[in-house]
C-alpha cells in the first residue's frame, strides 16, 4: 500500500550552505561516484550485448541454415535456465518486485545467463528484443555492487533502479527516457522520486560509456511535422487508439502463449525446444526473416516506405510466442517494430506524413505495453527531436489509456487507475495488472 507523508517546509532553512544543503551535497557526491562506477560497468555490459547482437544478426542473415538449429538453441536456453537460473528466471518482474519490497538477493548470474540466452535467441532466429537483457544485466550488476558496499536496504532499492535506468539508457541511447523509465515502471500511474538523482546520473554515465566503446545507436528521422490543429489532433488520436489496442494485444498474447506452454509442456526446457521447431517452420513457410530478430531494417524502412497491413500482426505473433515459450531477450524493440509498421500502414488511410505516424507508433505502442507514457514521450523527443513533441506526448498518453490495465510487466501494481471505473477495485487492494484484463480479451483467451 502506498502512503503519502505530508511535510511542512521550514521557511527558515534557505540558501546554499545552510544545514539543509549540507546533507544534500554529501548525497550528491556519494551518488555521483556510485553512479559513475555503476554507469561505467552497466554501459560496458550494454556495449558488449549490442556488439554481440550485431554479430549474431549478421551471422544469421549470412547463414540462414542456422535457423534450423533454433530448437537446439532453445533446448540449451531451457536447460540453462531450469537448472541454473533460480529466481533469476523471473527476469524484469523480479527486479520490479525487489524495488517495491526488498526480500531476495538478485543473483549476479542473472547477467551472464540472460546475455547468453539472448545472443543464442538472436543467433538462431528467435523474434526478441534487447531491452529486457540490458535491464536485467544492469539490475544484477547494480545489486552486486550494493552487496559489496554493504548498503542499507533503502539504498539497495535505489541501486536496482539505477540498474534498470542505466541498462535501458545505454541500450537505446536515451538517457532521459531511461532514467524516467526506471522511476515510472514500478507502479502504474505513479513516479517514484526517491531515486531520481542517482538514476539520472547513472543513466548519463552508462550512455556515455556505451558510446565510448564505439557503439552507435540507430538513428530515426521524422522528416515532416504538420502544424498543430484540430484536424491533425483528431487524426493522431485515432491512430493512437489503435496503437494502444496493439499494445494490449501484444501483452495479452505473451500471457496466452506462456500459459499454453505451461499447460501442455510440463518439463520447462522442452518449451523453447518445441517452440523453436514451430518458429523455424514459420520462418520457412513465410520465406522471409523479416519478422525475426530485432527487425531494425524494417523499422527504419517504415519511416519512408508504406509497410503491409499485416506486418505488425506477424511480429506480434512471432515475438510473443518466442518470449512465451521461454526464449530470452526483450520486448521493446519488437514493440518498436509493431508500432512503426502499424503507423506506416496507417499512412495509407490517414492523411498524415508516413514518418510522423511511424514515429508516433514507435513510441506509443511501447508506452501502452509498459505503462510508461512519460518515459516514452521523452524517448520520442530524444530520438526524433522536439518539433513533434506535442504529437508524441498525445500519442503516448492516449495509447497508455487505451492499452487497458495490461502490460508486459505483470509485477506492476496499480498506483492510479486509468479510469475512475476501476477506482473501487484499486481501493480494495493494490493488485497486479491481470485483475484489470478487459472482458473482450478474457473471452478471447477463454477459447484458447
Amino acid at each position: 500500500m502506498i502512503t503519502t507523508q505530508k511535510m511542512k517546509l521550514d521557511k527558515n532553512i534557505t540558501g546554499i550552505g545552510t544545514p539543509e544543503q549540507l546533507p544534500i551535497l554529501w548525497y550528491l557526491l556519494k551518488w555521483t561516484i556510485i553512479g559513475a562506477v555503476a554507469g561505467a560497468l552497466i554501459g560496458s555490459a550494454s556495449a558488449l550485448l549490442l556488439a554481440s547482437l550485431n554479430w549474431a544478426t549478421d551471422y544469421r542473415e549470412n547463414n540462414l541454415w542456422i535457423i534450423a538449429l533454433l530448437p537446439l538453441g532453445g533446448l540449451v536456453i531451457g536447460l540453462m535456465y531450469h537448472y541454473l537460473a533460480g529466481s533469476a528466471a523471473r527476469g524484469n518482474n523480479f527486479l520490479i518486485e525487489e524495488i517495491r519490497s526488498s526480500r531476495n538477493i538478485i543473483p549476479f548470474r542473472m547477467a551472464p545467463l540472460v546475455y547468453i540466452g539472448t545472443v543464442l535467441t538472436h543467433l538462431f532466429g528467435g523474434s526478441a528484443g534487447r531491452e529486457g537483457t540490458g535491464v536485467q544485466m544492469g539490475g544484477a550488476i547494480a545489486d552486486f555492487m550494493s552487496r559489496l558496499l554493504k548498503m542499507h536496504p533503502y539504498d539497495r532499492k535505489i541501486m536496482i533502479q539505477i540498474g534498470i535506468g542505466a541498462g535501458f539508457a545505454s541500450i537505446f541511447g536515451t538517457p532521459l527516457a531511461g532514467a524516467v523509465f526506471a522511476l515510472e515502471v514500478i507502479i502504474v500511474g505513479r513516479l517514484r522520486y526517491d531515486a531520481i538523482l542517482p538514476v539520472f546520473l547513472s543513466a548519463f554515465f552508462a550512455n556515455l560509456t556505451c558510446h565510448a566503446w564505439g557503439i552507435e545507436h540507430t538513428h530515426y528521422n521524422i522528416c515532416y511535422t504538420p502544424e498543430i490543429n484540430i484536424q491533425n489532433l483528431l487524426l493522431v488520436l485515432v491512430a493512437s487508439i489503435l496503437f494502444g489496442l496493439a499494445a494490449m494485444v501484444f501483452s495479452r498474447f505473451i500471457e496466452i502463449w506462456g500459459g499454453m506452454a505451461k499447460k501442455y509442456i510440463s518439463y520447462p526446457p522442452l518449451r523453447p525446444f518445441i517452440g523453436g521447431i514451430i518458429i523455424a517452420l514459420s520462418v520457412y513457410l513465410l520465406g522471409s526473416t523479416k519478422y525475426i530478430g530485432l527487425g531494425v531494417p524494417t523499422i527504419v524502412a517504415s519511416f519512408s516506405e508504406v509497410q503491409m497491413w499485416y506486418d505488425f500482426l506477424l511480429k506480434i505473433l512471432l515475438t510473443t510466442f518466442t518470449i512465451g515459450v521461454g526464449f530470452k531477450g526483450g520486448e521493446v524493440t519488437p514493440l518498436f517494430f509493431v508500432g512503426a509498421t502499424l503507423g506506416s500502414a496507417l499512412s495509407a488511410v490517414l492523411p498524415l506524413n508516413i514518418s510522423l505516424l511511424a514515429g508516433l507508433g514507435f513510441v506509443a505502442v511501447f508506452a501502452g505495453a509498459t505503462n510508461t507514457p512519460i518515459a516514452c514521450t521523452l524517448m520520442g523527443i530524444e530520438l526524433f527531436g522536439a518539433d513533434c513533441a506535442v504529437y508524441i506526448g498525445i500519442a503516448c498518453v492516449t495509447a497508455y489509456m487505451f492499452s487497458g490495465h495490461t502490460g508486459i510487466y505483470t509485477s506492476q501494481v496499480i498506483g492510479s487507475p486509468k479510469h475512475i471505473v476501476f477506482w473501487k477495485k484499486k481501493k480494495r487492494k493494490d493488485v497486479g495488472l491481470k485483475l484489470f484484463s478487459t472482458r473482450i480479451l478474457d473471452i478471447y483467451q477463454h477459447f484458447f
